[in-house]
């Protein structure tokens, strides 16, 4: 029986890459039950604490921003094509979305595990709280309404991070 290009089309249109998968799960994080946002944030932050004690204090800044922008570009392509497989919106196993705002949230952040532990506090709030103009940003299409609105949350931790550092309440 001959397959037609059409159904051909129509099948693989349907398919996701492995690597929007990895990219999308955070490596199979967002497969974690209950909050696979959470567990995604909390690998984040796990991670980011691990390598950049490695790095010297002067790239950690740079180092971070860099790894913001690229998991933003690499994950809302992975986003999209997951959701496009899951036949939903926003699906709870991508987490890229989560890896992208943490990383954001965390921007200058001293490790230490008060500053860590806070600025997974933070991020989360406003991930689930989703205040101004947060929530409109869900409503972009596919992958970017995935992702951004996580960033978005992530900016807003970012201010609040900042700020408690500036005015030494994390010490």
């Amino acid at each position: 029986m001959e397959t037609s290009q059409t159904e051909v089309a129509s099948s693989t249109s349907t398919r996701r890459p492995l690597w929007a998968w990895l990219v999308g799960t955070f490596f199979g994080v967002g497969t974690l039950h209950p909050g696979p946002g959470t567990w995604g944030s909390t690998a984040t932050v796990l991670l980011w604490s691990f390598f950049a004690y490695f790095l010297p204090y002067t790239y950690r800044l740079p180092v971070i921003v860099v790894l913001a922008i690229a998991v933003i570009a690499i994950g809302i392509p992975a986003a999209t094509q997951v959701a496009r497989a899951s036949g939903r919106k926003d699906p709870q196993h991508v987490v890229i979305d989560e890896v992208a705002g943490q990383l954001i949230t965390l921007i200058g952040a001293p490790l230490h595990w008060k500053a860590m532990l806070t600025g997974l506090i933070l991020f989360r709030v406003f991930d689930m709280w989703k205040p101004a103009p947060v929530r409109n940003l869900e409503k972009l299409p596919e992958g970017s309404g995935i992702v951004l609105d996580d960033v978005a949350a992530g900016l807003y931790g970012l201010i609040g991070m900042q700020l408690l550092l500036r005015f030494g309440i994390l010490g």
